[in-house]
């Protein structure tokens, strides 16, 4: 979303270049956040253009609407929102017979608990540092700690394999503090890596050096 979307197959040539290990997706449906954006299309494009994994975060209220419609490649991370509030375990066994991870997404207000009931059903949790819908939305006050209450939580239930993922205002700096508090998946947004004036070859490099502890 972050991207130079005129110019994506360059940028994406380049994020593979410089040491970008997945292509984060926002896919957003106008009804579970108010924004728009890409769709099944756009994701067959991206498998046709480039042999990364995609980390596709649905941010949609169908979720196997959207699947239907591509088709996952073995290595892709495939996540929905717990504030669905459904049973996700059928969804996470097609998701996983595809060779592919299931995660689910955690937004601010939610606590950590709310996965309770999917336990075994993930393996990954990708925490909301921002309020979702908008590239840029500013990181919400005190959610870091968030981070590490959440790792507790999994090492308590016996989940260490289960990685955090954090998305939202994750710059190099706040990246090698929750690096420390126990993420190990980080969305490089436009606090990251797509620092305004500034170019890949520089921030990438500096993304990784600050998240290898």
């Amino acid at each position: 979303m972050c991207s130079d979307l005129m110019n994506l197959g360059a940028d994406i040539d380049l994020l593979k270049q410089y040491g970008v290990d997945w292509l984060h997706v926002d896919v957003m449906d106008a009804h579970f956040v108010p924004n728009l954006t890409f769709g099944p299309d756009f994701i067959k494009a991206m498998h046709a253009r480039t042999d990364m994994p995609l980390d596709i975060h649905l941010m949609v209220t169908d979720p196997e609407l959207v699947m239907e419609r591509f088709e996952l490649r073995p290595g892709d991370c495939l996540t929905v929102h717990v504030e669905l509030d459904r049973s996700f375990r059928d969804l996470s066994a097609s998701v996983r017979a595809c060779g592919c991870r299931f995660g689910l997404a955690v937004n601010p207000e939610t606590p950590i608990d709310a996965l309770e009931p999917h336990l075994g059903l993930f393996d990954t949790i990708t925490l909301m540092l921002v309020h979702p819908g908008y590239a840029g939305a500013k990181m919400v006050e005190g959610i870091m700690d968030k981070v590490r209450l959440a790792r507790e939580w999994l090492d308590a239930r016996g989940l260490q394999d289960v990685m955090i993922s954090v998305d939202g205002s994750v710059s190099a700096e706040r990246a090698a503090l929750m690096a420390g508090m126990g993420a190990q998946i980080f969305v490089g947004g436009t606090a990251g890596i797509y620092r305004k004036g500034m170019d890949l070859k520089d921030t990438i490099p500096t993304f990784r050096k600050a998240i290898s502890i």
